[in-house]
């Protein structure tokens, strides 16, 4: 499998509809190394999976290209943090307080410093999880003293149901909270609600199918 005809097309198209500070995060999870590697030709650095045994494959396949830019955008289970700080630079979805303390200790061991990315929960969705804005307010003294780790943003993600302007509200909220905490990165919207997500401040747009193109 290859990235299908009109690769170039949709990465110029999607490129060109960003508005700054947004930045295109190519969801790779599905696709294979050589879809990747069309993409690469075209200018596309930043890449995010959410299995580590299928990233680690594509990462040995792509091992030739100058170094890219990994995202580990899955939940990240404890028993897996070793082998993802190992392998990724940038975590989306540090969920609690337990997992992001376990995190700094093995990447203080490992002499890594991550950069991570909280994921908050701002409306009620039982099939996700994440910090609430309370619960991150309160953690929030003790995820700063957290070195090594980089924090310096949220993710969040838009339950299924909500029409445009519902999502736009709450990726506006996020945004929201993340000034209040004096970060920088925003990782919201994905294929399907990217523009709201881009409108309200997102600094990251996790893209695959309208990238890739439907896998096969």
């Amino acid at each position: 499998m290859t990235a299908a005809p009109g690769a170039a097309e949709r990465l110029r198209h999607l490129q060109a509809q960003l508005p700054p500070p947004a930045r295109l995060l190519a969801v790779s999870k599905g696709q294979d190394a050589e879809a990747m590697r069309t993409l690469v030709g075209l200018g596309q650095r930043s890449f995010g999976e959410s299995r580590l045994q299928e990233a680690a494959l594509k990462q040995e396949a792509l091992a030739d290209l100058e170094p890219l830019d990994w995202h580990f955008i899955g939940h990240l289970q404890a028993n897996k943090v070793r082998p993802v700080l190992q392998r990724f630079g940038t975590l989306h979805s540090m969920d609690s307080l337990a997992l992001a303390q376990r995190t700094a200790r093995i990447a203080a061991e490992e002499g890594l410093a991550p950069q991570v990315l909280l994921q908050v929960k701002l409306r009620d969705d039982p099939s996700k999880g994440g910090f609430s804005r309370e619960g991150l307010l309160e953690a929030w003294p003790q995820l700063q003293g957290l070195a090594p780790l980089r924090i310096t943003g949220l993710m969040t993600m838009a339950p299924l149901g909500l029409a445009a302007d519902q999502r736009e509200r709450l990726f506006r909220d996020c945004a929201a909270l993340a000034m209040d905490l004096g970060l920088q990165e925003l990782s919201m919207g994905m294929s399907g609600d990217w523009p709201e997500a881009a409108r309200a401040g997102s600094t990251w747009v996790r893209i695959g199918s309208a990238l890739f193109g439907s896998r096969t």
